[in-house]
């Protein structure tokens, strides 16, 4: 069954392309046949902000019907299921027998295929490292009807490319992952409001000997003193045992915001209040992992809080242990910018090595950064950006990227000619041929 769908669009909304969209409800024997021009493309939820996961012009294999549960060994914490799996379906199953996801991003709402080949992070990212890691095997179809099983020690070197591979490699069909143990469903936080960036990086350092999970939210409007001032959030797994079922309270974002909705004096207000609703510099609680790791996920298709025009996300990576003056720098031109990011997380990243060739966590701070889409004005503060991340060693991401220069991204990613040999050949995204082909820009 196909599917002509004439704008299918990132989860940012700025980029919208013409595909054919052809689901996916079982393990394939084999493709379909092509034109002589035509790709496949793996495709989840579409969770990607920019076009890491579209296909302009070609095909998109919707893998959402391959959700099926292979087995979960129980007393090892052995789970095999199929690509099309969401992660929100593999916690409700998991979580009431003691078992967590290793690293969870910040969305339930994506595919096992999806985390695999963005090898997502975490708040754990610290002790934990990507999701790869924890990726015992796996099964990928190519187009020329081959199946590989896939491990560290079995056809490694396609094991490594398909990690953080972006879908490119072949059909992720199964995958088997180890899970972590844990009591219960909650979590023990505390929530430290800190005043500057230089008290984030204190803290975080303070931190990671004694918690698990951290992360930061800031305000990057604020200057001066005040500078990246936010709130710190860390919390670890709780030997609480109630198992109380807790039912997600959602609500669903109906139609587009207008565009002046998130605007620098909205934005201005809200970070204000929020910074200030916490009346004393530390709080503690215990609160299910719903809240903790997937706040946003409350908010259906919070996406369209930023109207037709869509909006950007940029996350960056830069080295801050000889240096903080990049990632100071960045904060002080985005502020300066007056351009209200709604949505900025601040945290660090570990030393711990992944097994991707092209995973993006490497040792330093990384932020992200939500901008509504103002189309040149937003261009050229990334093209800022882009200089300071540049001269740091630092990198950009693939799954929030919409604007990356091909020559950047191949010096941020130094083994993507090694991973380009694994490629499978009908196989292709817009953005692979944006990046790595110089085959046009987005808008």
């Amino acid at each position: 069954m196909q599917k002509q769908t004439p704008h299918v669009e990132s989860w940012g909304r700025t980029i919208k392309v013409s595909q054919t969209i052809i689901p996916l409800f079982w393990q394939p024997e084999k493709f379909p046949r092509t034109q002589e021009n035509e790709s496949f493309l793996p495709y989840g939820e579409g969770r990607s902000y920019g076009d890491s996961c579209l296909n302009e012009g070609g095909i998109l294999l919707q893998t959402r019907g391959m959700n099926r549960f292979i087995f979960l060994d129980e007393s090892k914490g052995l789970l095999r299921c199929e690509a099309g799996v969401r992660l929100d379906e593999i916690l409700e199953l998991t979580v009431p027998k003691g078992w967590f996801i290793p690293v969870s991003p910040g969305t339930q709402f994506v595919t096992l295929g999806g985390a695999i080949a963005n090898d997502v992070h975490g708040k754990n990212h610290h002790v934990a490292g990507t999701f790869g890691r924890y990726v015992r095997a796996m099964e990928v179809l190519r187009s020329d009807g081959n199946r590989w099983i896939c491990s560290p020690q079995e056809n490694s070197e396609l094991f490594g490319a398909t990690i953080g591979g972006l879908g490119l490699t072949g059909l992720i069909l199964w995958a088997e992952i180890q899970m972590k143990p844990i009591s219960g469903p909650w979590i023990d936080q505390e929530t430290v409001r800190f005043s500057h960036v230089d008290d984030f990086f204190k803290i975080s350092e303070d931190s990671e000997k004694d918690y698990e999970h951290s992360v930061s939210w800031i305000d990057t409007l604020a200057q001066g003193k005040h500078l990246g001032r936010g709130h710190f959030m860390r919390g670890n797994h709780s030997s609480q045992k109630d198992d109380r079922s807790s039912k997600p309270k959602t609500f669903s974002i109906p139609c587009n915001a207008p565009n002046w909705l998130l605007n620098p004096f909205t934005v201005r207000a809200f970070n204000v209040l929020y910074y200030h609703r916490q009346l004393t510099q530390e709080k503690r609680n215990t609160v299910h992992y719903r809240p903790f790791f997937y706040p946003l996920d409350a908010v259906l298709q919070w996406n369209k809080l930023y109207g037709k025009r869509g909006f950007f996300q940029y996350q960056l990576v830069v080295p801050y242990k000889n240096d903080r003056e990049p990632i100071k720098e960045i904060l002080r031109l985005v502020a300066k910018s007056g351009m209200a990011s709604f949505l900025a997380v601040l945290k660090t990243f570990g030393n711990i090595p992944s097994p991707g060739w092209l995973s993006f966590p490497r040792e330093g701070v990384t932020l992200a950064l939500d901008f509504p889409n103002q189309g040149s004005k937003t261009r050229r503060l990334f093209e800022e950006l882009d200089k300071i991340v540049r001269t740091s060693q630092g990198a950009l991401y693939p799954a929030k990227d919409a604007t990356m220069l091909a020559q950047d991204f191949q010096s941020f990613y130094p083994r993507w000619k090694e991973f380009e040999k694994w490629i499978d050949p009908k196989f292709s995204s817009s953005f692979w041929r944006r990046v790595a082909e110089g085959q046009g820009t987005n808008g």
